[in-house]
């Protein structure tokens, strides 16, 4: 789809984190349609660099990043990285996320501390890297991509809903504390309904595909997020398909 958000992002650098497939593509795809340099973090080292080979054929600046951020010095290393090599990190968008569906009678403690980890603790490690130098620069804006289950809990999801609530929750209060440190830094949390990418489609191949909304509608809201002028702010979008089942 073609973009309706006017946003020229040249000159400025991001990061995303679960950058290399699914929503985070789609993500990567517009800031760099926008002019931003990106840079592509992800677990999955071979679908990062074919996306950024990708990208730069297009003509865009894009670097694959290879990190697990789960682990808190591992986040800190790629940052400075980051700020050493581009001078900054204008935009950080906290998209990765992972889950795993099991009733909680039969889920293991590693399995939740998988999905708690890398949904909470792997953004707010992003956070607490990435907050300080945008408000030492005075500028910059976060977005972390929520979920309908940080509204409304399901079967199967326990862990998974626990973090995206607890993400949200955290989301609101960095927020405020921005308000307050620095008006040029803008937080945004964004609740995505259900979309046709493989963090659906792979866990359930029978899903109802008709009723998942394109990734690309997502991505165009963190760019409106991103386009939203420094009079005014946006601390939380909702964007969920028509026929949505878990609307909050």
């Amino acid at each position: 789809m073609e973009s309706t958000v006017r946003l020229n992002l040249a000159g400025r650098t991001a990061l995303v984190t679960g950058g290399a497939r699914g929503l985070g593509a789609a993500i990567c795809r517009r800031l760099a349609a926008a002019g931003a340099a990106l840079w592509v973090l992800d677990v999955r080292r071979e679908q990062a660099e074919k996306l950024c080979r990708e990208l730069v054929d297009d003509g865009a600046r894009a670097h694959p990043v290879h990190a697990d951020i789960r682990d808190a010095g591992e986040v800190a290393r790629i940052v400075r990285e980051v700020h050493e090599e581009a001078g900054a990190v204008d935009v950080l968008v906290n998209n990765a996320g992972v889950d795993v569906s099991k009733p909680i009678e039969h889920l293991t403690a590693e399995e939740a501390g998988f999905v708690i980890t890398t949904n909470l603790l792997g953004p707010v490690h992003l956070c607490l890297e990435v907050y300080r130098r945008m408000v030492r620069a005075g500028g910059g804006h976060i977005v972390n991509i929520l979920s309908t289950a940080a509204n409304r809990t399901w079967t199967e999801a326990g862990p998974y809903a626990a973090s995206k609530t607890g993400l949200r929750a955290f989301t609101h209060t960095l927020f405020q504390e921005a308000q307050r440190d620095c008006v040029g830094v803008g937080v945004t949390g964004v609740i995505a309904g259900g979309m046709e990418t493989p963090f659906v489609t792979e866990r359930f191949p029978d899903a109802d595909t008709s009723k998942l909304q394109d990734p690309a509608i997502v991505a165009e809201t963190v760019l409106f997020a991103l386009s939203v002028p420094a009079t005014s702010v946006v601390p939380e979008l909702v964007v969920v398909p028509r026929t949505e089942t878990s609307w909050p």
